[in-house]
C-alpha cells in the first residue's frame, strides 16, 4: 500500500523532530542520521549553485556545521529541510559573492520536500573601511587557526592556505582519506564556534 506525498512529508517531519530532540540531548548518532538523510540533497543543491568542484564538498560540510550550531533556534513548526536548504543556500551565496562569480540565479526557486521556495538576499553596499575590516578579520581567523590542536591546524592550513585537495593531504600526511575529511570537518566546527560573534563585532 503506497502512501500519499502529504503523508510522506508528515512522516519525514516527525522523524526530523525525533532526530533534532535527540541531537540537542547530546546524542551524536542523531547528528549522523541527519547528515545521512540530507547530505546528498544539500550537496546537489550546492552543486547547482557553484558547479562540480572541490568547494562543493567544503560548503556541504559548512552548511551542516552552521545548522548544528544553530539547532536550538530551529522552530519545529516548520520543515527542517527548508530551514537547512536556506542555510546551505545563503552559505553558497556568501561564497559566490566573495569570489564574484555569476554562476547561479539567486531568484530561481529551490525545490524542497515542501515545494518551491525562494530566498531574499539583503543588499550590500560599498563600505570605505572594508579593507581595514577584512584585515582585522583575517588576523582574527589566523589567531583562531593557530589555537587549534596540531592535527586539526595542519589540515586546515593545507586545505585552505595551501589549497591542497583531500587526496593530496591524505597522501602527504599518510592518513586515510576519511580521517582527513573528519579532521577538516572537526577543525571547521571548532573554528566556527570560536569565531562566532567575533567577526560580526569587527564588521
Amino acid at each position: 500500500m503506497s502512501i500519499s506525498q502529504e503523508e510522506r512529508k508528515k512522516l519525514s517531519k516527525e522523524e526530523d523532530r525525533k532526530f533534532i530532540a535527540a541531537a540537542l540531548a547530546g546524542d551524536q548518532e542523531a547528528y549522523s542520521q541527519i547528515v545521512k538523510k540530507y547530505r546528498n540533497s544539500i550537496y546537489h543543491l550546492i552543486v547547482r549553485m557553484i558547479g562540480y568542484n572541490h568547494e562543493a564538498e567544503d560548503l556541504t560540510q559548512e552548511a551542516f556545521i552552521k545548522a548544528f550550531n544553530s539547532l536550538a533556534s530551529f522552530n519545529d513548526e516548520y520543515a527542517f529541510s527548508t530551514w537547512l536548504y536556506k542555510i546551505a543556500t545563503n552559505n553558497c551565496i556568501d561564497h559566490l559573492r566573495k569570489k564574484k562569480l555569476q554562476t547561479f540565479s539567486i531568484n530561481k526557486p529551490i525545490n524542497t520536500l515542501e515545494g518551491e521556495t525562494t530566498f531574499e538576499i539583503p543588499d550590500t553596499s560599498y563600505e570605505p573601511d572594508k579593507d581595514i575590516v577584512q584585515s582585522q578579520q583575517s588576523s582574527t581567523i589566523q589567531d583562531a587557526i593557530e589555537k587549534l590542536p596540531d592535527k586539526y591546524r595542519r589540515v586546515i592550513i593545507m586545505r585552505h592556505q595551501e589549497e591542497k585537495s583531500y587526496e593530496e593531504i591524505a597522501e602527504e600526511l599518510d592518513l586515510p582519506l576519511g580521517t582527513v575529511k573528519a579532521h577538516i570537518f572537526r577543525a571547521r566546527e571548532m573554528l566556527y564556534k570560536n569565531l562566532r560573534g567575533k567577526l560580526d563585532r569587527e564588521s
